[in-house]
């Protein structure tokens, strides 16, 4: 009896060892094209307006953790949209966006701008900290003629900072680029 008792706590292991702490939620896509974790509870939200080349409407997750914002939203475009163009560039236009006007570079430091990829798809990482060093991080990815954003806002500790690289780490794609 011992032995069976062993052998279903040592298959039990991996298990506890990829469990989700309770405070975590994991966020899958409708239509099971991506994955990711938020602090929870996690507030879903669309918006049925569309902008200038939208397919679909906005479909947005937001939670919060030790007053920390924790945003994550994808939307559908036109066939061809970003397919049919250089989406590297696509990416850096879309994920500076507006970030140069509201975040000007006089009044804030620009920690990480630069391209990035998510299995094997463009996207742009853009990071600015304040005079606190407290930090705005952003990521753009373009996946065919979808567009996902991640927006996360971080104290300047430890704590504040190691949720925000989680939940920036934590999103996964059904698809990948060769």
């Amino acid at each position: 009896m011992k032995r069976r008792s062993l052998v279903a706590m040592l298959a039990a292991l991996p298990l506890a060892a990829h469990a989700q702490p309770a405070d975590w939620q994991t966020v899958v896509g409708p239509d099971l094209r991506f994955r990711l974790e938020m602090p929870a509870p996690v507030n879903k939200t669309s918006a049925g307006e569309k902008e200038k080349g939208h397919a679909g409407e906005r479909v947005a997750w937001a939670s919060k953790r030790n007053g920390e914002m924790f945003d994550f939203d994808y939307v559908d475009y036109e066939p061809g949209w970003f397919s049919a163009k250089n989406s590297k560039e696509m990416a850096r236009d879309l994920g500076r966006g507006e970030a140069e006007k509201a975040f000007p570079r006089n009044k804030f430091k620009y920690v990480l701008d630069e391209p990035v990829t998510l299995q094997g798809w463009d996207g742009y990482a853009l990071d600015i900290a304040d005079h606190e060093d407290a930090l705005v991080m952003m990521r753009t990815y373009i996946v065919k003629d979808r567009l996902y954003r991640l927006l996360v806002t971080a104290k300047n500790d430890e704590d504040s900072r190691a949720a925000a690289n989680r939940f920036l780490a934590s999103l996964r794609l059904a698809e990948t680029r060769s």
